[in-house]
């Protein structure tokens, strides 16, 4: 049970009769609802509230059904038999709510006053004033009667001018007014349920006034509030842990699948064999796999191509294949330390971001909705092919660095561009790496209107690689543990 049913479930065994025992020594609720009928007829007269013109008094009969009788003699008895929402303890009464409340429109007044709104009131908005409104003081009760919110009940902290869209809480005096405001609570959210209006939604007067409400008598009002008051702040505090708890269990997953990754991509997952071929020389491989590939005109030769190494004295240096390059010292950008048998490259040494095959013919569309199985499949005659197992990445859009597999061969979205991975290395270890960036990725990607992927900070990157055997090792690694943390954080 969380928080919230807890507080709900407290609150209905309070207004059910079965939060504190009753005491047969109580003075009936029977006698209560005479008094409150002499309290209104008497403000009545004094223009104080409105006559209720649906005033009743609800009753019993000898064969256990339950009887409405109208003030108004015109109207005849009604079973209500249907309507009754609980049983009550036998001291208890029955009434609607309009026998114990209205909602009146407050004193006009003229003067600079704050305005009570709900952003105030909330602690959301800074105070406002008007000159002349309508006046409620500290203390007082008000009702949200517009918005999404209607039903919602606040308590004045200071006398100012209530705002708009709500209503004065008139309580009759002859009960605790407290344990009338726990019972709206009860139905705060049967009431944002029941509004009227859908363009401006607003408090359907009419549910309100006739919700059913149990009466216990006067002293055992007290002692339920009285127990409401020490029990709820306690269930809060344990809504407050609970919330706590959750928002750890929902954000230690990604925490530790972040962290798992990083370690992986600093060399610290799985330990270094001396006996591997070093990285150096994949690198080596590399450089002359993309000669040949830009030779037949598959890739696009890299302008800016460059090797990393570390010199004689300690500082990281970037040589670059363009002579009229210098070398420079990168120390500042270098993100973490390596084992000795890793390298450093730039991204754009590794892969490159290509079109695709331009292809004519009917497949299915590959765009993100599609690929995240919220979108059914739309087809094209023509466009930029990919097939199963290859990889494409967002481009364009918010979520920017977002890379897919492709499950089908097909068209690829016009927000993608098909990543070309270098076979020289696991393609997967790249891909690991990629999933670290992401989130850097889309902090910066380049546009207003329309974001989009920044390709020279993508290229740029620096990537730590190790031997071609120690990259396997890391997948395996992580394909066995990652699954783990995905199960966990679905319970």
């Amino acid at each position: 049970m969380n928080y919230e049913q807890l507080k709900n479930s407290i609150l209905q065994e309070a207004i059910e009769g079965r939060l504190v025992p009753q005491n047969p020594n109580d003075e009936p609720a029977s006698v209560l609802l005479d008094r409150i009928r002499d309290e209104k007829a008497k403000l009545v007269k004094e223009k104080k509230i409105k006559k209720d013109k649906n005033e009743s008094r609800i009753y019993r009969t000898e064969d256990g059904h339950w009887m409405e009788r109208f003030t108004d003699k015109k109207r005849p008895d009604v079973c209500i038999d249907d309507e009754i929402p609980f049983d009550i303890p036998n001291n208890w009464e029955f009434c609607r709510l309009s026998y114990i409340l209205q909602l009146i429109d407050g004193e006009k007044k003229e003067g600079k006053n704050v305005v009570l709104d709900a952003k105030y009131l909330r602690g959301k908005g800074a105070a406002n004033y008007l000159q002349k409104g309508k006046l409620v003081k500290q203390g007082d009760d008000i009702i949200l009667v517009d918005g999404e919110n209607s039903g919602e009940v606040f308590s004045v902290p200071i006398d100012g001018y209530m705002g708009s869209t709500f209503k004065q809480l008139w309580v009759t005096k002859i009960i605790d007014k407290n344990y009338v405001l726990y019972n709206l609570l009860v139905y705060k959210g049967f009431l944002r349920r029941n509004k009227k209006g859908a363009a401006i939604p607003h408090l359907n007067k009419e549910i309100f006034y006739n919700i059913l409400i149990g009466i216990p008598p006067l002293k055992e009002q007290h002692r339920i509030v009285e127990k409401l008051e020490q029990i709820l702040p306690k269930v809060e505090e344990y809504g407050k842990a609970q919330e706590r708890l959750d928002t750890l269990n929902a954000e230690l997953p990604e925490k530790l699948k972040t962290s798992i990754l990083q370690e992986a991509i600093e060399g610290r997952l799985v330990p270094q064999d001396p006996n591997d071929e070093p990285a150096s020389i994949l690198l080596d491989r590399i450089r002359d796999e993309k000669a040949k590939l830009v030779k037949e005109k598959k890739i696009k030769k890299d302008k800016n191509e460059s090797r990393i190494y570390r010199s004689s004295d300690g500082h990281w240096m970037e040589h670059f294949t363009d002579k009229k390059r210098p070398e420079v010292c990168i120390d500042d950008e270098i993100p973490f330390d390596i084992p000795n048998n890793w390298e450093f490259c730039r991204l754009s040494y590794i892969l490159q971001l290509i079109d695709g095959e331009k292809k004519e013919g009917k497949n299915v569309v590959l765009d993100a909705k599609y690929l995240r199985g919220k979108g059914a499949a739309n087809y094209l005659q023509k466009g930029k092919l990919v097939k199963q197992g290859d990889d494409i990445i967002l481009v364009d859009g918010e979520n920017s660095g977002e890379v897919f597999s492709v499950p089908i061969d097909g068209y690829m979205g016009s927000t993608f561009k098909q990543l070309w991975v270098t076979k020289i290395i696991d393609k997967n270890y790249v891909l690991y790496n990629l999933l670290v960036y992401k989130g850097f990725l889309r902090r910066n990607k380049k546009g207003a209107a329309i974001p989009h992927l920044n390709k020279e900070i993508f290229y740029n990157i620096l990537i730590g690689i190790p031997p071609l055997k120690e990259q396997h090792r890391i997948v395996e690694k992580l394909d066995s543990i990652l699954p783990m943390l995905d199960t966990f954080k679905k319970r």
